[in-house]
């Protein structure tokens, strides 16, 4: 009775060791899916947020005859938020196809490795191209909102408030788009670092 006992232990055991372990997945691999989502999502919202920003007031009454001259502030009207919305037109389509990437390399590790080290180096690229778009857009937004007494350039932000709340929301949110996209370039340098054999 005590050998079948054992032989049933044993069986179990040779069972265990010849299963192989389940696969494991790296909570540095979700976090960087999820980072890849949150660049997508911020560049999205930040394009749709600037291209909405549209706003007609009347800039001028003329009495004899009696007529208004009306003028429309658009994104367009600025060299700096078009480019504004061209790096992160760029910015969110690599945003989405990198999350697709990532989340393939969830299921399939070795892919991972291999795409981990250009996801780096576009990544970076795309912090530069982001955080100069910003900053850009933003000098033009203070401007708006402050005026330049030197050069007799006036505040138009009292007179176009919705569409100077547009530019802000649309900074905010790229400024946030900049961080998320410090914070994967890091994660991806860790990870790589992780892979240098000591």
């Amino acid at each position: 009775m005590a050998s079948v006992g054992t032989e049933e232990y044993e069986k179990g055991v040779s069972a265990a060791a010849a299963a192989p372990p389940p696969e494991r997945k790296e909570p540095l691999k979700t976090a960087e899916v999820v980072l890849r989502f949150l660049v997508f999502a911020s560049s999205l919202v930040a394009v749709l947020v600037m291209v909405t920003g549209n706003q007609t007031e009347v800039v001028a009454r003329i009495p004899i005859p009696p007529f208004t001259v009306s003028r429309t502030a658009k994104f367009k009207h600025s060299p700096a938020f078009i480019y504004f919305v061209a790096a992160h037109s760029v910015a969110g389509f690599f945003g989405i196809v990198s999350t697709l990437l990532s989340f393939y390399g969830l299921k399939k590790p070795a892919f991972s490795q291999k795409a981990s080290s250009h996801f780096v180096i576009i990544d970076v690229l795309l912090l530069g191209i982001v955080a100069s778009a910003t900053g850009a857009g933003s000098a033009v937004a203070y401007v708006g909102l402050k005026g330049n007494s030197h050069v007799q350039w006036g505040k138009i932000c009292g007179l176009y408030d919705s569409f100077c709340r547009h530019i802000g929301a649309s900074m905010a949110v790229s400024l946030f788009g900049s961080v998320v996209l410090t914070l994967l370039v890091l994660l991806s340098l860790y990870s790589l670092s992780k892979k240098i054999p000591k």
